[in-house]
């Protein structure tokens, strides 16, 4: 089955900065994957290249197997969820369907009226929720195998974000449509995310399925104890220490046996927020790894 999205060494570089650096990545077909990470981690740029906008400075990268920016199966929607602010709803649906040889015009029509917009009200009427669904109206009428949505609901109020994820997961839920949604609210995207990919200082540090990734990751807490000397198949993500007292978060796949240790699961916030710490422990096996 072709992947959604596939990276190998995926690079881009703005003059001597590398705003994406070694991405290489897989997302499967079927999955809503939310990517995470701190301001300036790459995020935009990643869904800027899978989306054609912009060419890569090295790596090769593959979008429902083709080159970026050739199938119009994608879908986008960028951060400040754009429309055009002199144009009415149904000006929009009207740009939609003549761009975009695979529109449904049942489906952005009835979803407009399921909404109680008025095709008359020009965008600059609009509220911010509203204008960030009729924007994902335009994406979703399309009829995409991969939508791709750029921090969508960054910029609105609790209510809309929630009416706007809730209009998503319906979609998702009827049409079984690939999403790459990025933000930064971790817990828009336990909603509605099972597949996670991490990004910090320009590099994927994780990333797999969400309910694979909590299985693997535990917080272990006991007496202060140096990472060299934990079982090799612990895979060190963050460290705290006090001069007693030791609390790891780490990958395994294999029990943790050692009595010493109280062991605690972790949500999505508590694994994101440990690889986007950048404290890794000191040790042979310290650092920041990619898994898949």
């Amino acid at each position: 089955m072709t992947p959604v999205l596939q990276a190998q060494q995926l690079g881009k570089r703005y003059g001597r900065r590398w705003a994406l650096r070694d991405c290489t990545l897989e997302i499967p077909k079927g999955h809503v994957t939310g990517l995470v990470g701190p301001n300036g981690a790459g995020k935009t740029t990643l869904l800027k290249l899978a989306s054609g906008q912009l060419t890569p400075s090295e790596g090769e990268l593959r979008v429902l197997g083709e080159e970026p920016g050739t199938s119009p199966q994608v879908g986008f929607v960028a951060q400040d969820t754009p429309v055009y602010a002199g144009l009415t709803i149904a000006d929009h649906l009207t740009l939609g369907a003549r761009l975009n040889s695979t529109w449904d015009a049942r489906l952005a029509a009835d979803r407009i009226a399921r909404l109680e917009l008025d095709p008359k009200r020009k965008a600059r009427k609009l509220s911010g929720g509203e204008r960030a669904q009729l924007a994902l109206t335009l994406g979703l009428a399309k009829r995409p195998e991969l939508l791709i949505l750029d921090e969508p609901v960054a910029s609105l109020d609790p209510l809309a974000r929630r009416e706007f994820l809730q209009g998503l997961m319906e979609a998702t839920a009827a049409d079984e449509f690939g999403v790459v949604l990025s933000s930064h609210l971790i817990a828009d995207l336990e909603r509605v995310c099972d597949f996670l990919i991490v990004l910090v200082d320009s590099r994927v540090r994780v990333a797999g399925e969400v309910d694979a990734l909590l299985g693997s990751h535990h917080r272990l807490t006991g007496p202060r104890r140096d990472p060299d000397r934990l079982p090799s198949d612990q895979y060190v993500v963050s460290a705290r220490h006090t001069d007693r007292q030791s609390t790891y978060v780490i990958r395994t796949d294999e029990p943790i046996l050692d009595p010493a240790w109280v062991v605690t699961p972790l949500t999505l916030e508590d694994l994101v927020l440990a690889y986007m710490e950048r404290r890794p422990a000191a040790g042979r096996r310290a650092g920041l790894e990619v898994l898949r």
